[in-house]
């Protein structure tokens, strides 16, 4: 069997190291994504090794899990978990691509738009169609959604 993920045998690679260190955050976060990982690659009619972008996938939405933890927690009082959660999506952004600035991603938003010659908020499927693939993990879904939003508000007025 062929393996198809680089990525997921750095993070086990990583899980020893992080265990040999004794690394109690590191650890338990690359636990945790492989976990993620396993239960994705598990899930559906048959069993399948995940690609390194399906690995980036389970790991941009574990990240924003943790990333949505730490605000409840926050907004809660309850800083050391608040604080547990950030240190774990600390640990995950290592293993993502690096995120788009804002000027990238409304670059690639203008793009989309004149290809498409998109106008207007009803024509935001279309758009979201094109800049999705290239974004591909740099950047949250609601990130993409909300500047080609604004995009195509500032177009259409």
């Amino acid at each position: 069997m062929v393996r198809m993920s680089a990525l997921k045998d750095k993070l086990q690679a990583d899980l020893s190291a992080a265990m040999k260190s004794r690394d109690e955050v590191r650890t338990r976060t690359i636990r945790m994504a492989l976990a993620a990982i396993n239960v994705e690659e598990v899930a559906g009619k048959a069993a399948r090794e995940l690609s390194d972008e399906e690995v980036v996938k389970v790991l941009t939405k574990e990240a924003k899990k943790r990333r949505e933890a730490a605000e409840a927690f926050s907004n809660a009082g309850r800083q050391d978990r608040a604080q547990a959660e950030l240190d774990e999506h600390a640990v995950l952004e290592e293993y993502l691509p690096a995120q788009l600035s804002d000027e990238e991603l409304y670059r690639l938003v203008d793009e989309a738009i004149a290809e498409t010659g998109a106008a207007g908020p009803q024509a935001m499927g279309q758009v979201m169609k094109v800049v999705n693939p290239r974004v591909a993990g740099r950047a949250e879904g609601g990130r993409v959604a909300q500047a080609v939003r604004s995009r195509l508000a500032a177009s259409s007025s």
